[in-house]
């Protein structure tokens, strides 16, 4: 089928066919016949780099009316943006933050993206431009099963089709175990299909070798089969162990045949460390592309002087880079265009590069399948392997892509069995969790969207969980979510005649924690907190830091044993300024290490610098940014709680201010 042969106007003919697409992918095709230019609801489970953006624009270009592009990541969302800004006559709007605010500059636009998150907080704070909407895309659907942000998009998105009735939906996916349940929620067409636009071979390494599903067996440079790393060596630096190794020689042996690399490890540390392994290799003289990595390695340089930053420079001028949530969005949005514009010859990443931005490789070596979980490590899902394993193979440039799996003759067999020829994972409801559960369950009371548990039950019947469990499944939880609600303040029962005939209304706390999109327990955490400070005699910016850096919203901040001492002592000797006493704390470690986070952020205002507060607690740069960018959130949200508590704390304006 050809692009010329669709309904889309030559203007949209002739932008696609300056970016050589003229003909359509088979699972395209299919999504068209599916009826997906029709107004069709579609579900297109694909693997990735086989066209789901394509589709997307198909839906959104041919809908009568305005669309909304959801997807799970600010930077994906950036990215998607660019690419349908680029669409000739095509007003695009995007939207990932404030949300608080209903985002009515969004309104006009023919396409809208924006995180789910964005979304539902929109719809609380009552939002009209989404009753407006003609199609909606879902991106990466299969996140449903997540636990933080899955019940988010379930809600959402049922909420969306209740208020549009008519609205097209169309849900891009990985390739799931449990596809045909999603079309069938969303009443969709399921588009399923394996076909990728470059052959993908996926193997297992073991004692110097790789054996791929295609029979092929080929030897890894530099290693052998007896003894893959000196001995000598390893006893001075362990990290250089056969795993590590055997990916030097598979990254080494693909630069050699003039492709580019991803290189998967389990945690942030392992990423730079691999980077710095990998950058004694020479790996940019050997893809010929030491200038463009040298400018690359200038460009962060510029960004921050930062540790982190630095170190990430003196990879990139080696060809290597590391990628992970602790480095800033620009140092970010360096590696990854830089490995698009082939300046880079390998990332070495964590798993969250391979559900984001668009960096396919030649090869991608994934060194570790387990990761820890606090108490022991645990096999990696097998959706999360296979979409790092998707990223290898760029269309028209490479003849084919490469996945390897790193193991040993222990492991092989069984990492073939579990991500070679294992099936990923079927996608699971998670709203039915507690906590999950009563943020919703507050946003359908704040917004009148339901006024009694039947009506809640109502709302909450066209979720995934209600489709695949029944509605009745969540009258208990629902009922006790109420319960929980009422006992924090919440939500409150205006009785009618009787004991049973009530009505559920949300308290003026309630309706200002679920329009500042913040969850209960953070509403009810600041709330205590805010009336301690109104007591206390002098309140200061670590005072207002405190509280709301104690709040389930704020991501945890890493307390290593070294630091743990010498913040128990900052505590103990600012205990007047804190509205937690050392012995109140329900949570005693999780309190010690939001003080830790509370005293980074006060020095930050003080006018310490991002070098600084990276080199004396351990943070990466990314890390004091998403801080800072949640601190002004949640002092927005307590200032906000401060006004309906007729409570007077000018701290809390100040140090947002300061910020």
């Amino acid at each position: 089928m050809r692009v010329e042969d669709l309904p889309l106007s030559d203007r949209f003919v002739d932008h696609f066919a300056a970016q050589g697409i003229r003909e359509l992918y088979p699972p395209q095709a299919e999504a068209v016949a599916a009826g997906v230019c029709d107004g069709s609801n579609v579900v297109a489970a694909m693997p990735t780099a086989s066209g789901k953006t394509f589709v997307a624009e198909l839906a959104l270009l041919t809908a009568d009316g305005p669309g909304l592009y959801v997807c799970p990541l600010r930077a994906l969302a950036r990215e998607k943006y660019e690419t349908f800004a680029s669409l000739p006559g095509v007003e695009v709007g995007v939207s990932t933050g404030d949300v608080d605010a209903t985002g009515e500059e969004l309104a006009g636009n023919d396409v809208v993206v924006a995180t789910s998150e964005k979304v539902d907080s929109a719809i609380r704070n009552g939002a009209a431009w989404v009753d407006d909407l003609a199609c909606v895309v879902v991106d990466e659907v299969h996140l449903l099963g997540a636990k933080r942000r899955g019940p988010t998009l379930e809600v959402t998105l049922a909420t969306l089709r209740r208020r549009c009735p008519d609205v097209q939906v169309v849900a891009l996916s990985a390739t799931v175990d449990n596809p045909t349940a999603i079309a069938d929620w969303l009443d969709a067409t399921l588009v399923e299909s394996d076909w990728r636009p470059v052959d993908l071979r996926t193997g297992v390494y073991a004692s110097g070798s790789v054996r791929f599903d295609d029979g092929d067996v080929i030897p890894v440079s530099g290693v052998g089969a007896e003894s893959d790393t000196d001995p000598d060596a390893a006893a001075v630096d362990p990290d250089l162990d056969e795993a590590t190794e055997a990916t030097a020689g598979l990254v080494g042996d693909a630069v050699d045949a003039g492709g580019q690399c991803l290189a998967f490890v389990r945690s942030r540390r392992e990423a730079a460390a691999l980077a710095d392994r990998l950058a004694t290799e020479g790996l940019a003289e050997r893809l010929g592309i030491a200038d463009d990595a040298g400018a690359a390695a200038e460009t962060v340089a510029g960004i921050d002087g930062t540790v982190t930053g630095q170190a990430l420079a003196d990879g990139l001028r080696a060809g290597v880079a590391f990628h992970h949530a602790g480095l800033r969005a620009g140092h970010r949005a360096v590696v990854e265009e830089a490995f698009r514009a082939r300046a880079i010859a390998c990332i070495c990443a964590t798993p969250t590069l391979a559900a984001g931005v668009n960096v396919p490789a030649r090869r991608v070596v994934v060194r570790d399948q387990r990761r820890y979980t606090g108490s022991g490590t645990e096999w990696l899902p097998v959706l999360e392997v296979h979409q790092m394993c998707g990223r290898a193979g760029r269309p028209g440039l490479d003849p084919h892509g490469e996945a390897v799996l790193v193991g040993d003759a222990s492991t092989r067999e069984e990492l073939v069995d579990r991500y070679v020829h294992g099936e990923p994972e079927a996608v699971d409801s998670q709203l039915a969790d507690p906590g999950a559960l009563r943020t919703h369950v507050l946003s359908a009371v704040a917004t009148g969207f339901a006024a009694t548990e039947a009506e809640i039950l109502d709302l909450f019947e066209g979720t995934f969980y209600a489709r695949e469990t029944g509605a009745g499944g969540l009258a208990d939880a629902v009922a006790a979510a109420v319960d929980d609600l009422v006992a924090m303040g919440m939500v409150e029962r205006e009785t009618g005649g009787s004991v049973d005939d009530y009505r559920l209304l949300a308290t003026p706390v309630g309706g200002t924690t679920s329009r500042q999109y913040v969850r209960p327990e953070t509403g009810e955490r600041l709330v205590a907190g805010l009336r301690t400070a109104a007591g206390m005699e002098t309140v200061t910016p670590l005072t207002v830091l405190g509280i709301v850096c104690n709040t389930p919203d704020m991501d945890d901040t890493y307390l290593g044993n070294r630091e743990r001492a010498e913040i128990y002592r900052f505590a103990r000797t600012h205990a007047a300024e804190l509205t937690t006493g050392m012995g109140d704390a329900d949570d005693f470690e999780g309190w010690l290490e939001s003080v830790k986070t509370a005293r980074i952020l006060d020095e930050w205002i003080a006018g310490a610098t991002v070098e600084e507060l990276v080199d004396d607690y351990r943070i990466g740069p990314g890390d004091l940014d998403a801080r800072i960018e949640r601190a002004e959130w949640l002092l927005s949200a307590a200032d906000a709680l401060a006004a309906v508590l007729d409570l007077t704390l000018p701290a809390i304006g100040r140090t947002r201010s300061r910020l």
